[in-house]
């Protein structure tokens, strides 16, 4: 009689272990935290005040969106491009979302018809010499006129012509403090996002091979009609 009480409680004392052990498990996999905390929260890691906290959910909310549909290669990395702030300021951000780290700034170039100092005009025609907002995918890297390139997809509705207008990621002499100093700006390329020849080899290896990248501007149309902006998150799409 003793020994099958005792054989009982074992197999309860057994039984509450494993149910324990898989709660905590639950718990510890299962993100239940809304997504405007864990995106200010992971915002306040990043310890920066030159992003806007705005531009910076826009961003994470795509940048979740798009690895839950399309998994990535590089999806650690997401890059955020403010076309808002003026071209003489570091508005190219390249953030460790996983690790919660901003990794790399830099100073970009808009395109010749977007604006002078500031990029105002944006288009995904062909021959615009604009810049395109929204969201895009890194590809591969290539040996071009302007050396080490790398290519883009577009992947919304406002972007999806990157490919047929040759926007790339590539280096040049416009960019850079100097040019800034002497015209009060930096130049301005055909549509594509241009980095400093210092730094650029740097950043296109951090961002090459399937990561996200957003060039974002406060444009009623493209946030009014935009599905990543406006995606809807739920707490699973934002686990790691």
């Amino acid at each position: 009689m003793i020994k099958n009480i005792l054989f009982i409680l074992l197999i309860g004392l057994i039984s509450f272990t494993n149910i324990s052990w898989a709660s905590k498990n639950s718990v510890k996999n299962i993100h239940t935290e809304p997504f405007n905390s864990f995106a200010l929260n992971l915002y306040h890691e990043l310890n920066t005040t030159e992003l806007d906290f705005e531009v910076f959910e826009y961003a994470l909310k795509g940048y979740f969106k798009i690895i839950e549909n399309n998994p990535l290669k590089n999806s650690n990395v997401l890059t955020i491009i403010d076309m808002s702030k003026s071209s003489k300021k570091e508005r190219l951000f390249i953030i460790d979302v996983k690790n919660k780290k901003l990794i790399h700034k830099s100073i970009v170039a808009h395109g010749q018809k977007s604006g002078l100092e500031f990029a105002k005009n944006f288009s995904n025609k062909i021959n615009s010499h604009k810049t395109s907002l929204g969201f895009y995918k890194t590809d591969k890297t290539y040996f071009g006129k302007h050396g080490l390139s790398l290519r883009l997809d577009g992947l919304e509705f406002s972007n999806n012509n990157a490919r047929k207008r040759a926007i790339v990621i590539h280096s040049a002499d416009y960019v850079s403090k100097y040019f800034i100093k002497n015209n009060g700006r930096l130049g301005r390329s055909w549509g594509c996002p241009s980095l400093p020849k210092k730094d650029y080899k740097k950043i296109i290896h951090k961002i090459k091979d399937e990561s996200v990248l957003f060039i974002y501007y406060p444009n009623e149309e493209y946030l009014t009609n935009s599905k990543l902006v406006n995606a809807n998150i739920s707490h699973r799409n934002y686990s790691f």
